[in-house]
């Protein structure tokens, strides 16, 4: 290959017992001269390439996810708490009970992605959620809905940390964050989608002897289970089987990796599920990644409903919730992009969290509906750029593939904490204002806020401290020999450096 500056791939072989690395570290060379380097051009070209096989099949996914998820919101103004005879706080009942089941799932699920084929498990879990949510619209009582949630939550939990680990498989560090946030667009698109969709199937209404919300929900399950099968074959495995990259291409995926993980290891050992659970800056993760979902499922199951008590008519406020949604899509990608171009997550994340607040506060503190629906837009766009950003970061600086994914899936759990909170959130004792709820939500954002802020001050003390060390042992940068004498402490070793 043309643009290449060294063609020879001879060294490169799979991975004993794991599908995501090709090279190992034994296969290296200590002679960067007989490495794979594709110059600027070229590797722009590369990726480019697999941004087009891998990222929209994921990004049709992680829409249909959320919007089978969240579609419950828009079914609730299409009279499904008067058809199922729910009272009280049944209806957020219904909603808190799926997360529970979507936490048990989260780690195990991504164990199951370093196990077996990427395609044969995502096209599972989601066939499986798919089913759940069709047989929701079937559902007459209280009982049926809160056991078709708890379903769908256990079928749908291993979907977002696991393609979250996925995307960390192909690319680098600094390649990551902008992956992910074109993969959660998806999401706020959903809730756009999501509204224009429940407009058009309200018409439905009485068709076949059913309501509009259980056409909302059968229509769009059937659409997710067309996308799972599709999914079998769309989906690509590791970079050391993908079929539409050369064999050139794959070595050089493969090395970019290893030279940015820095030589740690990639083995399936329970050893780094360990290192994952006892890492203190994970649970700090966890815990800005729970004031992160916590309001964006608030936004997701209730926007519907508090746009309607602005004064709109279920039909328009179905319409109106599309705005704010595809504004925070714009931002959550261009947020990313930046922040994969300025190597840093930290600061990205204080701005986003202030504009969350400043939304929130809009919606708390006035009960004119122009001031409250600028509040709404404020609100999305500072909320829903958290996520990608807090993913990538946390993801950035976790050392080892299976440490990775256990953290991945960890940070994941945590916010889906968030998600039982959101259920609470907002009642209807507190309605039409809901003052109450958004008083919480501050509270989270604001505490997300404090956190990352201690975490981004410790990532740049503890780079400068690292360096120090490094510079007085004056020992230059570590041989193949000696990071692989340290391998398995992960980015406890001395060359990780943390993304701030």
């Amino acid at each position: 290959m043309e643009q290449t500056k060294q063609a020879s791939v001879t060294n490169a072989k799979p991975i004993e017992g794991g599908t995501e690395g090709g090279i190992t570290s034994g296969t290296a060379s200590t002679n960067t001269t007989e490495l794979q380097e594709f110059d600027m051009k070229a590797t722009k070209r590369l990726l480019r390439k697999i941004d087009f096989h891998i990222l929209p099949i994921m990004c049709l996914i992680c829409l249909l996810c959320f919007l089978d998820r969240a579609n419950i919101g828009n079914a609730r103004l299409d009279n499904l708490e008067l058809d199922l005879r729910l009272v009280g706080l049944q209806y957020n009942d219904c909603l808190a009970v799926l997360f529970p089941f979507y936490i048990a799932a989260e780690i195990p699920s991504n164990m199951m992605m370093k196990r077996i084929r990427p395609s044969t498990w995502l096209a599972f879990i989601m066939f499986a959620w798919s089913a759940c949510i069709i047989g929701q619209g079937f559902v007459k009582n209280y009982k049926g809905l809160m056991t078709t949630r708890a379903l769908l939550g256990l079928f749908e939990g291993g979907f977002f940390p696991g393609i979250n680990f996925y995307i960390t498989q192909w690319y680098r560090r600094n390649e990551c964050g902008l992956r992910m946030a074109i993969i959660f667009s998806s999401a706020t698109l959903a809730g756009a989608f999501g509204g224009l969709l429940a407009r058009g199937i309200a018409e439905m209404s009485g068709v076949g002897g059913l309501s509009a919300w259980s056409w909302i929900f059968i229509i769009e399950g059937l659409a997710s289970i067309v996308v799972s099968i599709l999914a079998y074959w769309a989906v690509y495995e590791y970079p050391a089987s993908a079929r539409f990259l050369s064999a050139t291409e794959r070595y050089e995926v493969q090395r970019r990796l290893l030279v940015d993980s820095g030589s740690l290891s990639d083995d399936f050992d329970i050893k780094y599920v360990y290192q994952a659970l006892v890492d203190w800056k994970i649970y700090i993760h966890m815990l800005i990644c729970m004031a992160g979902f916590c309001p964006v499922y608030s936004f997701s199951l209730f926007l519907p409903t508090i746009v309607k008590n602005m004064g709109y008519s279920a039909n328009n406020a179905q319409l109106m919730t599309v705005p704010p949604y595809v504004l925070a899509c714009v931002f959550t990608i261009s947020a990313s992009r930046l922040a994969d171009r300025c190597h840093q997550r930290g600061i990205f994340l204080l701005g986003f969290q202030l504009g969350a607040i400043l939304g929130l506060s809009l919606l708390a503190s006035s009960a004119n509906p122009i001031i409250q629906y600028t509040g709404t837009v404020f609100a999305a766009i500072g909320i829903y750029p958290q996520i990608p950003l807090g993913l990538a970061w946390n993801g950035n600086n976790i050392g080892g593939s299976l440490k990775r994914a256990t953290g991945i899936a960890m940070q994941v759990m945590g916010g889906n904490c968030g998600g039982i909170v959101a259920s609470y959130v907002y009642l209807n004792r507190d309605a039409p204002r809901y003052v109450i709820g958004h008083s919480i939500l501050i509270g989270f954002v604001s505490m997300a806020f404090i956190l990352t802020l201690f975490m981004t001050i410790w990532c740049r003390r503890e780079n400068a401290r690292r360096d120090t060390i490094s510079r007085e042992a004056a020992s230059g940068e570590p041989t193949l020999e000696q990071k692989m004498l340290e391998h398995e402490l992960a980015d406890g070793v001395s060359w990780f450096r943390y993304t701030v």
